[in-house]
């Protein structure tokens, strides 16, 4: 009889189980939310300018985008604004046009470093024939700044490879601690690159480590007049140009451009107030948030598009949209 009953017991259990799991299943939103159980979500940082002034458009709703993905208008599921947090590489070039200009910025740093969020982290990379970390990602802002001060008495006679650079730079930044942070990378240099005949990562090897990590690049431009003499005869040498176009050196305003970053001048007076100017400047960009509404091979690249909706440019007026040209999936 105590055997039965346990029977009975376990015939009821099976079978309560089961309709528990029928209810559950039932009870799941339908639709899209049944979807995205397969789709991962698609974050595309966003900078919206009013065109004549150059000011940064506020208050924007997720009403007032359209986005398309290879053509196709993307339902967007959410829009925020300095709300993410930041997940920043200070890049360095160490040539000897640009490393003069780092003591000042370390001078200044720790008030620029003031315009981020207590949340948001920040690494320290310096560069010339290869990338190397000085400091990890941290919330301590006296560490960047040791580190600044590090790279101020670093020197370097190699050549300035700018692939190899972003590329491991963005690397990194895909080891970033928040998953859904806004990666960036914030890059002092006189855009002077040498030519890499021989390096590991080509321009386009960078372009996709960039998308493939979600990185947004912004530069921050030092020119003085050796880096100008160098552009003039080299960089812009038509002598040059067939080694240029067999092996792309890479140029900041192109990353900028492709990952929806912008590049912006300085000097060496300047430098640290440049540093919070963008860091601002940042800080007022969108997070656009979409779950794509097609699936795609591993490794495709979709090609983004987004702009305003007609009745938000006709509220607001002309605007300029930045983001990245797209990313894979």
């Amino acid at each position: 009889m105590q055997f039965l009953s346990r029977a009975v017991l376990l015939y009821l259990f099976l079978n309560l189980s089961l309709f528990s799991g029928a209810q559950q299943q039932h009870s799941q939103p339908q639709g899209d939310d049944v979807f995205r159980v397969n789709v991962s979500l698609v974050q595309a940082d966003a900078q919206v300018l009013e065109k004549k002034s150059g000011r940064p458009v506020a208050s924007l709703s997720k009403d007032d985008f359209q986005l398309y993905e290879d053509g196709v208008q993307q339902q967007i599921a959410q829009v925020s604004r300095d709300q993410l947090p930041l997940s920043v590489v200070l890049l360095f070039d160490l040539t000897f046009t640009v490393q003069p200009v780092l003591k000042p910025l370390a001078a200044g740093a720790l008030e620029a470093l003031q315009h981020l969020k207590p949340q948001d982290e920040v690494a320290v990379m310096v560069y010339s024939s290869s990338a190397q970390l000085l400091q990890d990602f941290t919330t301590d802002r006296q560490k960047v700044v040791a580190a600044i001060q590090k790279a101020s008495e670093m020197q370097s006679g190699e050549n300035a490879y700018f692939n190899e650079a972003v590329f491991e730079t963005a690397e990194h930044l895909g080891g970033a601690s928040s998953p859904r942070s806004r990666r960036t990378i914030i890059w002092l240099t006189d855009n002077v690159p040498n030519i890499p005949s021989s390096k590991q990562y080509s321009e386009k090897d960078a372009f996709r480590e960039a998308l493939e990590t979600g990185t947004v690049v912004f530069a921050l431009l030092e020119r003085s007049a050796a880096s100008d003499f160098f552009i003039a005869t080299f960089s812009r040498n038509p002598v040059f140009a067939p080694l240029r176009m067999q092996h792309p050196p890479g140029d900041v305003h192109k990353y900028a451009e492709r990952t929806g970053g912008d590049v912006m001048t300085s000097s060496k007076d300047e430098v640290s107030a440049r540093l919070a100017k963008m860091i601002d400047e940042i800080r007022t960009r969108y997070t656009i948030a979409y779950y794509p509404s097609a699936q795609k091979p591993k490794g495709t690249f979709c090609r983004l598009k987004l702009r305003i909706t007609p009745e938000a440019e006709k509220r607001l007026g002309p605007v300029r949209v930045r983001t990245k040209t797209g990313y894979y999936r």
